[in-house]
C-alpha cells in the first residue's frame, strides 16, 4: 500500500484534507470488514455470483479473503441467450478476483432445481458501468 499523499496548504485545508482521507479509509476498511462477515455464512452453501462483465457463476462458496477474492467449487457459468436456452459450462474449482465480483448471494438450491434453464430466455447481463 502506497502512503497517502501529504498535503500542504494552510493548516484548515490541511487537517480538512487528512479528514476525508481518514474517513475514506474507515469506510473503506468498514465495508471490507462488513462483506467480509456477510460472506462467512455462505462457507459450504451454493452461491450466485454476478461479475463485473455481466457472467453469472454458480457454485459452492469455499473461502475468500479480505479483498473478497472467492473460491467457488463444482462451479459452472450460466450463459444466458435470448434464442436458446441457459447454457451451462462448467468450470469446476473456480477463482473470482474481487475485484470483478459486483453481487453475490445464495442459492435456494431446491427452487434452483426446479427450474428449466433450457426453457429459459434472456438477455444476456451487460457489463457494470463505473
Amino acid at each position: 500500500r502506497r502512503a497517502p499523499k501529504v498535503a500542504s496548504g494552510p493548516p484548515v485545508a490541511v487537517a480538512a484534507a487528512v479528514s476525508r482521507e481518514v474517513v475514506a479509509a474507515v469506510r473503506r476498511s468498514a465495508g471490507a470488514v462488513a462483506m467480509t462477515s456477510a460472506l462467512e455464512n455462505y462457507i459450504n452453501r451454493t452461491v450466485a455470483v454476478i461479475t463485473s462483465d455481466g457472467r453469472m457463476i454458480v457454485g459452492t462458496l469455499k473461502g475468500f479473503d479480505q479483498t473478497i477474492n472467492l473460491i467457488l467449487d463444482e462451479s459452472h457459468e450460466r450463459v444466458f441467450s435470448s434464442s436458446q436456452g441457459v447454457e451451462q459450462v462448467v468450470l469446476g474449482l473456480y477463482i473470482v478476483r474481487g475485484d470483478n465480483v459486483a453481487v453475490i448471494g445464495e442459492i435456494d438450491e431446491e427452487t434452483d432445481s426446479a427450474l428449466d434453464l433450457g426453457n429459459i430466455r434472456a438477455e444476456p447481463l451487460n457489463s457494470v458501468v463505473h
